[in-house]
């Protein structure tokens, strides 16, 4: 990030002088939103096109459909997906992604990029 990017960002998230409790709180309230092994590759499968379970399920590795059931749940009551069911014969439900959840796209982009940035670095230890 630019440094004028990023002090620009300083300035409108952090107070002053600064509240580390409420700093604390909002990351803690982020992490247990976004936390555990399971949700952004969930919402990373949703947002790359998958919209029916067996898809969700099938594009991540390791998940199990139970974990997942309640993984789309949590997230459903969080408003980071909508839940869409269509009466037809089969009933058929979809999962998409809230404007809400798209809000911190960005912050996905950065974590992937300083996810492969690291696996670099741990390779060439």
């Amino acid at each position: 990030m630019e440094d004028k990017k990023r002090l620009k960002m300083i300035r409108e998230v952090l107070s002053n002088p600064r509240n580390q409790q409420e700093e604390v709180q909002a990351l803690q309230d982020t992490i247990y939103v976004l936390g555990g092994k399971w949700k952004l590759p969930i919402i990373n499968s949703i947002c790359n096109g998958n919209r029916r379970f067996r898809e969700i399920e099938r594009s991540i590795p390791g998940i199990t459909t139970r974990m997942l059931s309640r993984e789309l749940k949590e997230m459903e009551a969080n408003q980071l997906i909508k839940r869409t069911v269509t009466p037809d014969i089969p009933v058929m439900i979809t999962y998409s992604p809230t404007d809400y959840c798209q809000s911190f796209g960005d912050i996905i982009l950065e974590m992937i990029k300083w996810g492969k940035a690291h696996r670099e670095l741990i390779k060439r230890l």
